[in-house]
């Protein structure tokens, strides 16, 4: 099996910057602002922008239920945590901008933080890579397929760094579980099983009415290049995954990280299944929502390995071998024979990428100019079955995949659904 590791990305001329990174995030809710949070802590990056299309909420709690959200806390926190690590105008302040594209077109930004919804991501990362920076993006890397190949293009395109929020991979235990594997220390893979969670069939509140949308956010703006829909407040803020015009349902959001960890495992960073077929979907009985409730998508790789995603396994990846198993989720790891999973035990020559922090793998690449642990390409490839599977359920019909062109064989109709990009004027994608 082949080392996975860190590779040098070369191109565009690109040089690290000086002893500070200066960083933009765009999109401050409950993710943004952590990742917010996180990358302050980091003693050589100073955040200077941010950017949201809605100025302060609480998410789908009130005020002191929770820490505001939106643009003018997330510009306040900034500020005041410069104050106190500063000396008297050093700082000039944190701006804060509503269009992403005033902060991409910064020449003072090195790194772009992109935590919107789903739907956004694509537009935010590719502008800010074509202004020059490098990019830290929250999962799934982009909402829809072709999004997903332009972005990994564009980066491999202009040498930056991208950093996918898939921070399983920086976590000891899901290292160990994919070493593990890549070692074959439990033999040939048979199968694999990754839990994810079931969707959503009804709302979480009692606000599923149209409504007009809060004071302070920019709703046409929020919508950017999907379909405008009527402003229902169980459909925004976290909600928003549970329709397709936003998000990607529990399988989407939840891909990037478990699946990610399969293909981790199985070596197929840059590669992907033979065939793809869903079964056994049920949907909400709520027309506001149409994201699956239950699902699985089965998939066929090279050498007769067969993977089920589903929300009927238990939560985690868990791959099954000829001389034995092991399993992994947030929080625990198990394996047939125990000695495997402990930090000390050598696994053999395969040694998977080692990083102990996410933030900081993404600002030490930056450095480096060498990728980091999730960078675009792996991170398309290991949400490329849900895609597969949303297109399969949609004809009805099991999917031959080519993953090396990308291409769905002998069904032209399935392969156009797959690649269609249909943004809302005056949005491109180009």
């Amino acid at each position: 099996m082949p080392m996975i590791g860190p590779s040098s990305i070369l191109g565009a001329g690109r040089t690290a910057p000086g002893s500070r990174i200066t960083v933009g995030v765009i999109g401050l809710g409950s993710m943004g602002t952590g990742n917010l949070r996180n990358f302050l802590q980091q003693e050589d990056v100073q955040v200077v922008a941010v950017c949201d299309v809605h100025d302060l909420h609480y998410r789908d709690m009130v005020k002191g239920e929770r820490t505001p959200l939106g643009y003018e806390p997330a510009r306040q926190f900034v500020d005041s945590f410069y104050a106190k690590k500063t000396e008297k105008n050093a700082f000039k302040g944190c701006s804060a901008y509503t269009d992403y594209r005033e902060l991409c077109a910064r020449d003072d930004i090195d790194a772009v933080v992109v935590a919107t919804p789903d739907h956004w991501h694509a537009l935010c990362t590719l502008e800010a890579l074509r202004n020059g920076k490098d990019v830290y993006c929250e999962k799934p890397v982009t909402h829809l397929f072709a999004e997903g190949q332009a972005v990994y293009r564009e980066v491999a395109k202009r040498g930056a760094i991208l950093q996918t929020g898939s921070q399983q991979r920086s976590k000891t235990r899901f290292r160990i579980a994919a070493e593990t594997v890549l070692n074959g220390l439990i033999g040939n893979v048979r199968s694999v099983e990754v839990g994810l969670p079931t969707g959503h069939s009804l709302p979480r509140t009692d606000d599923f009415e149209p409504t007009e949308p809060p004071a302070g956010l920019d709703y046409d703006l929020w919508c950017g290049p999907s379909e405008k829909l009527p402003y229902i407040f169980a459909r925004h803020h976290r909600n928003w995954r549970w329709h397709y015009a936003f998000g990607g349902g529990q399988i989407m959001d939840w891909i990037g990280h478990h699946n990610d960890i399969a293909h981790w495992g199985l070596g197929m960073d840059k590669s992907g299944p033979e065939e793809v077929e869903t079964a056994n979907w049920t949907f909400p009985e709520t027309p506001i929502y149409n994201t699956p409730v239950n699902y699985e998508i089965r998939c066929k790789y090279a050498g007769g390995i067969t993977s089920s995603i589903s929300d009927r396994h238990t939560s985690g990846v868990k791959w099954i071998g000829e001389n034995g198993w092991i399993t992994v989720d947030r929080g625990k790891i198990n394996a047939s024979n125990p000695q495997w999973i402990q930090e000390s035990f050598d696994r053999g020559p395969v040694k998977a990428y080692r990083s102990l922090n996410h933030y900081r793998n993404f600002i030490d690449g930056i450095r480096s100019r060498e990728q980091c642990i999730t960078p675009a390409e792996t991170a398309h490839r290991s949400i490329t079955p849900g895609h597969l599977g949303l297109v399969s359920q949609i004809v009805g019909r099991p999917l031959r995949w080519d993953p090396k062109s990308e291409t769905i064989i002998g069904d032209r109709k399935a392969d156009k659904l797959l690649k269609k990009v249909q943004y809302r004027k005056p949005w491109k994608f180009e």
